[in-house]
């Protein structure tokens, strides 16, 4: 989990330009970070990217804090691995 969280932050820190230091594991992307709507689909796709998952859009929008988001890929990991 917090190898997850560590990646997490690092693809936050770059889409939005930030010091991953800043970065706390209940920040919000919106209110705490500064991410606008375009920013939240962008960050959508580098989770996906760095991961190597295919997430649904609609859900994964609905994430609004880091440790959400540590939460929501690591159960999207745990669904796509081959059983």
């Amino acid at each position: 989990m917090a190898d997850i969280a560590t990646r997490i932050k690092k693809v936050v820190a770059e889409t939005l330009e930030i010091d991953a230091n800043q970065i706390g594991d209940t920040a919000r992307f919106v209110e705490d970070l500064g991410a606008e709507s375009i920013q939240s689909v962008e960050l959508v796709a580098a989770f996906e990217e760095e991961f190597d998952l295919d997430m649904d859009s609609e859900k994964s929008l609905g994430v609004k804090t880091v440790d959400g988001a540590v939460e929501f890929i690591t159960q999207a990991i745990a669904e796509q691995q081959p059983g």
